[in-house]
């Protein structure tokens, strides 16, 4: 079971961040990794907005970020018992599925396959659980421009493109995206990103 890190008082009520993700709207936030843009992942015209917003090719796919591991079984029928140790491990892990189920179309990529992490973080962890389904996380950048360590860095494109910012770890910085692994139709497992 991961552990939480201790959880800071929000300045947006998690209620309100709620129904902005209800009404297929898009987020501003810290993740566990760097700041992301994140909307509901089984909402098809919310992610066509993440992808309008970032100028990103709808054959690039996205992240998903679930709370735990009951949730992501709810979206991957076949998880190795090989995963274990990386979807518990203390480091960011994002992990490419196959054949994922009950998510945006637009969410999953061409070749039948979705990244997704089990987030550990103070904010996103307790708002998946409360929304109960995955969120689209992708960096908070235009398509192709440099990743974003601060939210100073986040272009104003960004900034006023999306329908609510949380006010939170503003100052932080996070240089380090997630690692990367892909399960083979084989069910060996490849690390693409360390």
């Amino acid at each position: 079971m991961i552990k939480l890190r201790e959880s800071p008082i929000f300045v947006s009520s998690m209620e309100e961040i709620i129904k902005i993700l209800e009404a297929g709207k898009v987020l501003l936030a810290p993740t566990d990794t760097i700041w992301g843009i994140l909307c509901d992942a089984t909402n098809s015209k919310a992610v066509r907005k993440v992808y309008d917003l970032k100028k990103r090719p709808e054959c690039k796919a996205m992240v998903c970020m679930v709370s735990d591991i009951d949730m992501l079984k709810k979206y991957i029928d076949d998880l190795p018992p090989k995963l274990d140790y990386y979807i518990n491990d203390h480091r960011p892990t994002t992990v490419i599925y196959n054949n994922p189920k009950g998510l945006a179309q637009n969410a999953i990529a061409r070749e039948n396959t979705v990244a997704i992490r089990i987030v550990n973080h103070h904010f996103c962890t307790p708002l998946i659980k409360t929304f109960g389904k995955p969120l689209i996380s992708t960096s908070a950048n235009i398509s192709g421009a440099t990743l974003p360590q601060k939210f100073s860095d986040i272009d104003t494109e960004i900034i006023t493109g999306v329908d609510h910012i949380i006010e939170s770890d503003k100052d932080k910085v996070n240089p380090q995206p997630s690692r990367i692994i892909k399960i083979e139709p084989s069910g060996e497992i490849s690390l693409l990103r360390s």
